[in-house]
């Protein structure tokens, strides 16, 4: 029997209970052993948490803002589809963008505050973002390889969205779980969702087990042989 009813719950529980590390263990033992993105991928702030279910984007280098002859008539638009991109984010979504380059800025405070309104979950990007301190005055769940000012405009644009994408050479699905905290970002298949969070919330129950023990003074030899879990 499932622990939950619907992803709200889900996504309650975890962030009650679990923190990606554990969740990434139990995938490593599901056979899942390349899931985690890049390390630099970090929050804005440390205490930041994400959680919802991939709407990926898939963003491009130009050099110009608007491009005149072009065949492609995205060039003549201002940051391409970014605006139906964002937009188009539901409840509990993360914008996950990823194929540009690290020239630029892909998220600012902004974007932040039109996906908050939404009820999306978070901002997850393969480059930086900007707008920090709006950014930490919403305290939206935002995560990049760091900050930096420079804008997109005349320097990138998306050219798709809810498609899916690669981010560091991990595969990102429309509707695969995105976790994050200061350790870095798990993605979870899909299909794997169930038993990744179950399997995880039962090693997470158990581990409290396991501190009182360690507590009450119990080896970590003894209980790692009394309970299979360390």
């Amino acid at each position: 029997m499932n622990l939950w009813k619907d992803d709200n719950e889900l996504f309650q529980l975890a962030k009650q209970e679990l923190f990606v590390a554990l969740v990434g263990d139990v995938m490593d033992k599901m056979g899942l052993l390349h899931q985690f993105l890049p390390q630099q991928i970090k929050p804005v702030s440390s205490e930041m948490v994400v959680i919802g279910r991939a709407m990926p984007v898939l963003e491009a280098d130009v050099f110009a803002e608007k491009i005149e002859g072009t065949a492609n008539p995205i060039m003549n638009k201002p940051f391409g589809l970014m605006f139906e991109a964002l937009d188009g984010l539901k409840q509990n979504e993360v914008y996950i963008c990823s194929g540009g380059s690290y020239n630029y800025a892909m998220w600012g405070g902004l974007m932040s505050t039109r996906a908050m309104k939404l009820g999306a979950a978070g901002a997850v990007v393969n480059g930086f973002t900007r707008d920090t301190n709006e950014i930490l005055r919403l305290n939206y769940p935002t995560f990049s390889a760091g900050t930096y000012a420079q804008d997109q405009g005349p320097r990138g644009k998306v050219v798709d969205y809810g498609l899916p994408i690669e981010f560091g050479g991990i595969p990102v699905h429309p509707g695969d779980v995105i976790y994050g905290d200061r350790d870095g970002v798990l993605i979870v298949p899909k299909v794997a969702v169930e038993e990744a969070f179950s399997l995880a919330l039962g090693k997470a129950r158990g581990e409290k087990i396991v501190l009182e023990a360690l507590q009450n003074g119990m080896s970590t030899v003894e209980a790692f042989n009394t309970f299979g879990i360390m």
